[in-house]
């Protein structure tokens, strides 16, 4: 890139008024700009980079030829949205990418009414991109509504539910499958398989070469050996399959060619029905380190442009990395263990299970409710399923945790990767919920450890009791990893740390380093405080309850919402036991959580052991 006019025509593009008065043949030149530009900012504040490169000529093409924000673009997944949020006027605000009071790294309707739906989730475009063009339909208004689906989320039941719908309704909706063969990690399923069999073929490319050469040196013949080829194409490839589904389709066209999806874009919006554009993308387009290395540079800290390298590097094991060095650890003597995700192999760390076990790794695809329902029946037949998902994603798979696994009483393993406030990506991501919607499930227990070693423990744990088991962990990095053999919890039982009379601290998960450091600062002040690793959050320990009983104070702390927590369960067991006490919940307040720094969003909870001893000192009085 030249330092000087580097980005000359981009500069130009205050809003998409002015990116229209762009001559055609430039668009590409802009496309580039756009590219350096996302490169050079995400170096800095690290986010989704091999997803907004793969998508730039897309971005710029979908805004040269539609009119938003009268014309609805839906994005999915939503860390496709970088291009698009340069040229929709937030250009100069996006050195603040993810960052504490800066723009969301996914599309924001409060943000911009370009981002006509939010999106932090996978497979929800075609749903949404439906609803909004029935609704438009229904108020006789005119306005196209386009869905970019890709980066692998055509895996997910979500959107191939929509696609059902949408091909029996007819309504005039343009679906854009964005293609680049990856979701965060490479896609899985018969679906993806079938939608590139074709190009594989030893006869169709047998017929693409002897076609190309007829169309170059052929004469009067060439019109009909063009139909001739595309035809070859479809037969096959996943134009029949959406045609079948009541879909017009057009395709496959290069993403990268801004003119030839000018010409596709053009042909969907003067069809009528619902349409699909199959594009061809590379991810990670334009910088060599992020098309070589696709899932690092998927989500990425900041790095060096010209090494590709992070620039910040930490020495010790996440607890991602802590939970999947145990499992193939306890794997290597249990064969019963088996391992599940969705879509996210690397993300989870289950990766490393992969490739110990590759024959007891699945990876089911953007399908969260299958993975858990996949686990349920080998739970059935007596195998140990780890299901490590996100506790954001994990969400979307509730029914079957009821229906399917407690009803059951199936020994299914929930490693929750991601609990609590997870930083950058924000209100989306945010593991927020997971007690409140665990705790009152029949037959479930909840674990959460207070530092690396007890996850080990808490793994190991729920590999030899034989029952539903949901052990939540944050982003972030493990201390306290002794070097010693794992032992075995006795479910529902707390440890009691520290000992006092006048006031009750009751901690469950890593917030614990916070409960203690305040119990420190108290004790030095006179105050002597009772404190507790909860562990469990089901069941309980009751004997949490009688030493809240005999201080007649006390302060619960979790990184889990308010609303139906921890805490409420610490309420709830004192009211059955009758005591009389006065209790502090200190917890994720009942609103969702902007992106930021986790120990600066941890403070604004309240999450700091500097308003615990504030809360405390109040109590106590």
């Amino acid at each position: 890139m030249k330092e000087k006019n580097k980005f000359k025509l981009l500069e130009k593009v205050t809003n998409l008024e002015e990116l229209k008065k762009i001559k055609k043949e430039d668009i590409p030149l802009l496309a580039e700009e756009v590219r350096n530009f996302i490169i050079e900012n995400i170096s800095k504040t690290g986010g989704h980079l091999g997803a907004s490169l793969g998508v730039v000529e897309l971005t710029v093409a979908l805004h040269y030829l539609f009119d938003s924000p009268r014309d609805k673009i839906i994005w999915d997944v939503g860390h496709q949205c970088y291009a698009h949020k340069i040229l929709t006027g937030r250009r100069d605000r996006f050195h603040t990418l993810r960052q504490y009071k800066g723009l969301c790294g996914f599309p924001k309707p409060s943000e911009s009414e370009h981002d006509s739906f939010g999106a932090g989730h996978a497979s929800t475009s075609i749903s949404a991109a439906l609803g909004i063009a029935k609704a438009r339909d229904l108020q006789n208004k005119d306005f196209e509504v386009i869905a970019v689906i890709g980066d692998g989320a055509m895996t997910g039941g979500n959107a191939l539910e929509a696609i059902n719908q949408a091909g029996y309704l007819n309504t005039k909706v343009i679906v854009i499958l964005n293609d680049n063969r990856m979701s965060i990690s490479k896609n899985v399923g018969a679906l993806s398989k079938y939608a590139h069999r074709i190009e594989h073929t030893d006869i169709y490319k047998r017929l693409k070469k002897t076609l190309g050469d007829l169309i170059e040196h052929g004469d009067g013949l060439k019109d009909k050996l063009l139909e001739l080829k595309m035809h070859l194409k479809e037969v096959g490839s996943p134009g029949l399959l959406f045609e079948k589904l009541g879909f017009n389709y057009i395709g496959s066209v290069d993403g990268h060619d801004i003119n030839a999806m000018l010409v596709a874009f053009e042909k969907a919006r003067n069809t009528q029905g619902a349409s699909i554009i199959h594009l061809k993308t590379v991810k990670g387009k334009g910088y060599a380190y992020a098309e070589e290395n696709k899932i690092k540079f998927h989500g990425i800290n900041p790095f060096d442009v010209e090494s590709g390298e992070h620039l910040h590097c930490h020495e010790a094991l996440s607890f991602t990395e802590i939970f999947a060095k145990s499992l193939v650890e306890m794997a290597e003597s249990d064969h019963k263990i088996v391992g599940i995700t969705a879509a996210m192999p690397e993300g989870t760390g289950l990766s490393l299970f992969k490739e110990r076990f590759p024959d007891r790794f699945f990876d089911v695809g953007i399908a969260e409710q299958h993975a858990v329902v996949f686990a349920a029946g080998m739970a059935k037949q007596g195998l140990k399923p780890v299901c490590a998902i996100y506790s954001s994603f994990l969400q979307r798979a509730y029914d079957a945790i009821i229906h399917d696994v407690c009803l059951q009483e199936l020994p299914v393993i929930f490693a929750i990767d991601r609990a609590g406030l997870v930083g950058s990506d924000g209100a989306t991501h945010h593991g927020c919920f997971d007690i409140s919607y665990l705790r009152h499930v029949p037959n479930m227990v909840i674990m959460a450890p207070k530092d690396a070693s007890e996850l080990r423990d808490m793994l190991f744990t729920a590999t030899q009791v034989g029952m539903p088991i949901a052990i939540r962990y944050p982003r972030g990095y493990g201390e306290n990893i002794e070097e010693r053999a794992v032992k075995q919890l006795d479910v529902g039982k707390s440890e009691f740390v520290k000992n006092g009379e006048h006031l009750t601290i009751v901690s469950i998960g890593t917030v614990f380093k916070e409960a203690l450091k305040a119990w420190e600062i108290l004790d030095q002040e006179g105050i002597k405080a009772t404190l507790i690793n909860a562990r469990f959050a089901k069941p309980l320990d009751e004997e949490i309850a009688q030493s809240i009983r005999k201080s007649g104070k006390a302060i619960s702390i979790e990184e889990n919402s308010v609303k139906g927590g921890f805490g409420s369960s610490v309420l709830e067991l004192c009211q059955v036991k009758n005591i009389k006490a006065d209790i502090r919940l200190i917890a994720i307040p009942d609103k969702f959580i902007e992106h930021g720094d986790q120990n600066q969003l941890r403070k604004d909870c309240g999450l700091d052991y500097e308003n615990i001893v504030d809360v405390a000192r109040k109590l106590v009085g």
